[in-house]
């Protein structure tokens, strides 16, 4: 060998030890950055140039090793240390770190897929989630129904104070003692009007025109005229106010249309099952209101209840009680809402129809008023208690809310939980709504992003809702993925393709919201192995200058 050979060799030191320092200056430069992997380079030799290739042992002679001089370095490989950093809490919603395997799956504008594990995300003006540079975030979207729609890769978009929404209420539940030792109901309340006769002095009947009704002895005097407007304005029920409302006089109504109207705002159930006889009938010349059992079921009809805009006759009918209501119940209101968030207040009034030995029944009438401030009786159901005052299941007690006319969804279904209700002695009865699952019309205001990637957001009306998911994407070999700048990286010819999944599947990890993973650089290694690079610089060096005096002294010896 030469002194050349060794001029060579450490030539190939010089360059191992200056590729070394460039890792190490990098991964020091980054030590701030988001998101970063550190690096190391890998040296392996170079092939070795053989002088002897030595002898195998024999009975006269031992053997001999190879004789072999090594011609220098090279550099095998810089591999990516993708070791999780520390994770820095920043309170920032927008902000993710990624707890375990996995990338961001990121769209550049030229619609290329890139991945990165910087999580420093913005709303940008449109309200969608972009990374530092402006790549869009990729996720899962929600549909109408804010569920999640797996398999469809699309960029999240947050929209904060733009999107509103509302939900509609199903289900309403009840808590409450009702006092199953009280009086059992047995009537209703009885109201009567005065007599009429039609214009030929005989009593009226349910066919009798509105318009033909007379006072007994004044057949001349029309009572009510056609175009008239009866008013329905101090009717009460269980001592509660019932909606006002209208009802306009043709020249063809008659006075059955007239008691299905008072019936119906009213409130009277008049379903198969329920106790008493229900309704507003005719009989005799007279209307009779019957309503349903129980105390907070009673119905009041006060003297200038019933007015008209006919100054003649401004109070054309007078109901006199003649039967109170009787038997223990319990009445409560409460508002659920409609699919575009209007409320919708509900009466529910409970009464005790009968008891027998280790049992007793409750009914439970249920009236609301639709868009025209009707007060319609939407539905009646019994809930049976056991001897110790439990409710026995199962329990049917949906009703139906007319939503007509309101541009919402009609008919609006609800489902009354009453399986809390007790039936235990008490003084008095108590029921009371605790929960409903709908909600007013609300704005996005708020969001969070859990650790399987689902964005969580909150409205102005207390809703939560999911509105998007956070895609992930693992790789079989991360450390072949090919690193472009910006702290993204792009598929490589030997990382595999990208499995695109959400957080916790397929080996992705979790997603921790409001942080960020900070650089993995470990800073006192790298001063280390800045050490001992900048050395072997130096011994390099001094091979290099040792070689170089050498030959200086051969050419010496030349010129003698």
């Amino acid at each position: 060998m030469g002194l050349t050979s060794a001029l060579f060799t450490g030539l190939s030191g010089l360059n191992a030890s200056q590729t070394r320092l460039d890792v190490i200056g990098d991964n020091i430069a980054n030590v701030n950055t988001t998101g970063f992997k550190s690096s190391r380079a890998m040296f392996q030799t170079l092939f070795s140039q053989t002088m002897n290739g030595g002898t195998k042992p024999s009975d006269t002679v031992g053997g001999t090793n190879p004789l072999q001089a090594g011609l220098g370095t090279m550099t095998a490989s810089i591999q990516r240390n993708f070791t999780p950093g520390s994770i820095e809490t920043t309170g920032v919603p927008s902000d993710l770190a990624i707890e375990g395997n996995g990338f961001f799956v990121l769209r550049t504008p030229e619609n290329e897929r890139v991945f990165s594990r910087d999580g420093a995300f913005v709303l940008n003006a449109e309200k969608k989630l972009v990374s530092k540079n402006g790549f869009f975030v990729a996720g899962y979207g929600v549909d109408s129904n804010f569920n999640i729609i797996p398999g469809n890769i699309t960029d999240i978009s947050i929209p904060i104070g733009t999107l509103t929404t509302a939900k509609a209420s199903t289900k309403a539940q009840f808590d409450g003692t009702l006092n199953s030792a009280g009086t059992v109901a047995t009537q209703g309340s009885i109201l009567q009007s005065q007599a009429f006769d039609d214009t030929t002095g005989t009593p009226i009947t349910g066919a009798t025109l509105l318009t033909d009704l007379r006072t007994p002895g004044s057949l001349a005097t029309p009572l009510i005229a056609s175009g008239d407007v009866l008013t329905l304005k101090s009717a009460k029920q269980g001592g509660r106010n019932l909606p006002e409302s209208t009802f306009t006089v043709g020249a063809t109504t008659t006075v059955a249309d007239y008691t299905a109207w008072l019936q119906q705002r009213m409130g009277i159930n008049t379903d198969s099952g329920v106790g008493g006889t229900p309704g507003v009938t005719v009989s005799g010349g007279m209307i009779t209101v019957q309503g349903n059992v129980g105390t907070e079921n009673g119905l009041e009809l006060a003297p200038g209840a019933i007015l008209s805009n006919n100054s003649g006759t401004p109070n054309p009918f007078s109901f006199t009680s003649t039967q109170p209501a009787n038997g223990e119940s319990v009445h409560t209101s409460f508002t659920v809402y409609d699919s575009l968030g209007s409320p919708v207040s509900v009466d529910v009034v409970g009464v005790l129809e009968s008891r027998t030995t280790n049992s007793s029944t409750w009914r439970f009438y249920t009236n609301s008023a639709d868009s025209t401030g009707m007060n319609l009786n939407v539905g009646q159901s019994t809930v049976t208690f056991d001897g110790n005052g439990r409710p026995v299941l199962p329990l049917s007690n949906a009703i139906l809310l007319n939503r007509a006319g309101t541009g919402a969804n009609d008919p609006m279904p609800v489902d009354l939980d009453l399986t809390r209700l007790n039936g235990l002695a008490n003084d008095s009865s108590s029921m009371v709504m605790t929960f409903q699952d709908g909600f007013a019309t609300g704005t996005l205001v708020d969001y969070s992003i859990g650790g399987d990637g689902i964005i969580t957001g909150t409205f102005s009306n207390g809703l939560t809702q999911s509105v998007g998911q956070i895609a992930m994407a693992t790789f079989s070999n991360p450390a072949g993925l090919v690193a472009r700048g910006n702290n993204i990286f792009f598929s490589g010819a030997n990382s595999g393709d990208a499995q695109i999944t959400a957080p916790l599947q397929l080996g992705a990890g979790r997603i921790l919201g409001g942080a960020l993973e900070l650089s993995n650089v470990d800073l006192s290694r790298e001063f280390i192995n800045m050490i001992t690079a900048s050395t072997s610089f130096s011994a390099n060096s001094r091979v290099i200058s040792t070689s170089d005096q050498l030959l200086q002294e051969l050419m010496m010896i030349a010129r003698r």
